[in-house]
């Protein structure tokens, strides 16, 4: 069925363009056929089905006629703008949640080299280790420096 949808829609873009070659008459006509098309059809369809393609349609439409609201006669305009946002959020929600989140993960080697310049020299402070790390070309944040901190675990005081 969903080709059906894009089919009416394909068939909406190419009446359009027929339309261009056609006598003011003769569209005047027509559109006041099809007007009385929606008349009949409102009277005895509660309530449309309408797809995906159909809502890409309307919203498309919006952005190109300033009278869309106008003619519109199965839902409201704001239902239209719903649409719309609704895309709009889907769209950047999808693609946010494409990678993984959070930090990506350091390496092991860099992980035992932040270890390494820990245990030779036990004066220096993150800031320093993290210094250090970036001459080497390799970007970690303090946090990150400290947190790869060896600990050292102190004997226990006798009480």
């Amino acid at each position: 069925m969903r080709g059906f949808s894009m089919q009416s829609v394909f068939s909406a873009l190419i009446a359009y363009v027929v339309s261009h070659f056609r006598s003011h008459e003769s569209l005047r006509l027509e559109n006041m056929a099809l007007r009385h098309h929606l008349a009949v059809y409102q009277q005895t369809v509660k309530r449309p089905k309408l797809r995906p393609a159909d809502r890409l349609f309307w919203s498309w439409l919006s952005h190109l006629w300033s009278d869309w609201k106008e003619v519109l006669a199965f839902v409201q305009p704001r239902t239209v703008i719903a649409w719309q946002k609704r895309r709009f959020r889907d769209y950047w929600r999808q693609l946010s949640q494409s990678s993984k989140p959070g930090r990506p993960a350091l390496s092991k080697e860099v992980r035992d080299l932040i270890r390494d310049m820990w245990r030779s020299n036990p004066i220096w402070g993150a800031p320093r280790i993290v210094g250090e790390l970036r001459k080497l070309g390799i970007h970690v944040a303090k946090s990150t420096a400290e947190k790869y901190r060896p600990r050292v675990r102190k004997p226990s005081s006798p009480t």
